[in-house]
């Protein structure tokens, strides 16, 4: 399986990078220390690139493929940064059955991304999720954190310009 080309370069800083080594030294010789490792490598870097799990892989020689595969397997990880705009557009039942897949799509085609992506210049990131808990509101989206609901494909455009 080759890796995805990410859509936003990789701009680990100095300070990030000795703050998840020390993290390391001071984990590595606990039992079961790779998630714990890793969830702190997301917090301090927000997500978890390539050249971060490399990081983790040389400092505690668990193979790259191990941590590329725990990070890909749990939802909490994030290959790609998120967002200064954090879409989420709900597909649970009741707002799939009334179009949410339509909407999405559109969000899609309008940023040019697919969920579980960000637009190039780190503006939009987008997610599609399983419940927000405003059914009564279906089809919802959220931009970080504020809920858009009763949408169509139609009223993607005026949202996603006032951002």
């Amino acid at each position: 399986m080759a890796l995805k080309k990410p859509t936003v370069p990789f701009k680990g800083t100095p300070e990030q990078e000795a703050e998840l080594k020390a993290a390391i030294a001071e984990l590595k010789t606990q039992p079961g220390a790779l998630m714990p490792m890793m969830q702190k490598a997301q917090e301090i870097y927000g997500y978890l690139p390539i050249e971060v799990q490399t990081m983790i892989s040389d400092e505690t020689g668990i193979p790259l493929e191990k941590i590329y595969g725990v990070a890909t397997f749990y939802a909490q990880f994030a290959l790609e940064p998120k967002g200064q705009y954090q879409i989420s557009v709900c597909l649970g039942t009741a707002c799939y059955v009334k179009g949410s897949q339509l909407v999405l799509d559109k969000i899609e085609s309008t940023l040019g991304i697919k969920a579980g992506h960000v637009t190039p210049d780190g503006k939009f990131s987008l997610d599609a999720c399983r419940c927000v808990g405003a059914c009564g509101l279906a089809p919802v989206m959220m931009i970080n954190g504020e809920v858009y609901g009763r949408l169509t494909p139609a009223d993607v455009a005026g949202i996603l310009a006032k951002y």
